[in-house]
């Protein structure tokens, strides 16, 4: 019997939350009838390790644990983890029936370690390259959802040369590729919301910029997708004000609201379920469903939403969301090994790509002139 893969960690802002959505991962799975469970970590650096998968996570705060064994990915018909630094001897891949992906953030979860795992022909839970790709990035969702005719805030690219916003402030700037609230700034005018991007290294990549709606709070409900789609309890993250002087500032929810707890967003603040209007809670769950259609959801995944009490906007997804959202699974009840398991089944059932070379038969080779007269 393969063993079963944990891949976590990676070169990204949400390297330590990933961590412990891992180890909790790799715990879990612990005596599953799935066979052995082989600790993937990807480094800050880049660099992947095998490591213990009974390790804490202090073991991890200086960088790659002690007795950590180096690893290369290797793409190919032949591909996957292999042992690095073999001298004599070609190393043979790690034999996986399938990884679970515990990855935060760019490039664990925009589609980047998605597509090597595929070269690699590594099953792997979660979403696609393509599903992880628009879930990243905040304008693409955005403009999706906004198409479907799903009720969205307005959201527009933000760079140095933006005059023209088209709504009033004040502002919300998010990074326009990335997750977990880093980098986000509530901003009262354009000129601020520009000096911004500069000061701001996460925004480096892109960056959006939204009306902040004071009055709105968070609602947030998972999704699953195998063996069929299925809504969690719908959670309220409550927020920690954070006070600046006698004004204070406005209140986000913010990175340290959702992870530093011990246990990632496992230990955050909630109200669960939360306690919501009927007509509500039914319009919430209907754009949930609409969601994880448009954006081709797989895995478990976590849609969040704004609302007033009232009116309701889709806010983002998080394709790979802390603790793979497994605090949400109470109505229905989902025990955690089960989640795993049925992540792990889907992986291997329901193929995140097919690739093909039909069509490439030769004939638009064979009727080709010679190169240097296409350069002509």
């Amino acid at each position: 019997m393969s063993d079963v893969g944990v891949i976590f960690g990676g070169p990204s802002p949400e390297h330590d939350v990933s961590v412990l959505t891992g180890l909790q991962a790799a715990r879990g799975l612990q005596g599953s009838a799935r066979g052995g469970v082989r600790a993937l970590y990807w480094s800050k650096l880049g660099e992947w390790f095998e490591v213990d998968p009974a390790l804490e996570a202090t073991a991890f705060v200086e960088g790659v644990p002690k007795g950590a064994a180096p690893l290369a990915l290797a793409i190919g018909a032949d591909g996957g983890f292999v042992a690095a630094g073999g001298r004599f001897a070609k190393a043979k891949p790690i034999e996986l029936s399938a990884a679970v992906i515990c990855c935060h953030g760019t490039p664990g979860e925009d589609g980047t370690l998605q597509g090597a795992l595929d070269l690699a022909g590594i099953a792997y839970t979660g979403p696609t390259l393509a599903g992880a790709a628009i879930g990243m990035d905040k304008l693409a969702f955005g403009a999706v959802m906004a198409a479907a005719g799903l009720p969205v805030l307005e959201r527009i690219a933000l760079t140095e040369s933006t005059t023209d916003v088209g709504f009033e402030g004040p502002y919300i700037v998010k990074p326009r590729f990335g997750g977990s609230s880093i980098g986000i700034d509530v901003v009262g005018d354009l000129a601020t919301a520009r000096a911004r991007l500069s000061a701001n290294a996460h925004l480096a990549a892109g960056a959006v910029l939204e009306p902040y709606r004071s009055d709105y709070f968070d609602l947030q409900v998972g999704v699953r997708t195998w063996p069929e789609l299925e809504l969690s309890a719908i959670e309220r993250p409550l927020r920690t004000p954070r006070a600046q002087g006698a004004a204070g500032e406005p209140e986000i929810l913010g990175y340290a609201d959702k992870y530093v707890g011990g246990e990632g967003m496992a230990s955050a603040p909630r109200e669960l379920p939360a306690d919501l209007d009927a007509s509500l809670e039914a319009r919430l769950r209907e754009a949930a469903r609409a969601v994880a259609h448009l954006a081709s959801v797989r895995g478990v995944t976590r849609i969040d939403f704004l609302s007033d009490g009232n009116e309701l906007v889709v806010n983002e997804i998080n394709t790979i969301p802390g603790s793979l959202a497994r605090y949400l699974w109470i109505e229905p009840a989902v025990p955690f090994a089960q989640l795993l398991d049925d992540l792990l089944t889907e992986a291997q059932r329901r193929p995140t790509h097919r690739y093909s070379a039909a069509g490439a038969d030769g004939l638009v080779l064979r009727g080709a002139s010679s190169i240097a007269a296409k350069l002509a």
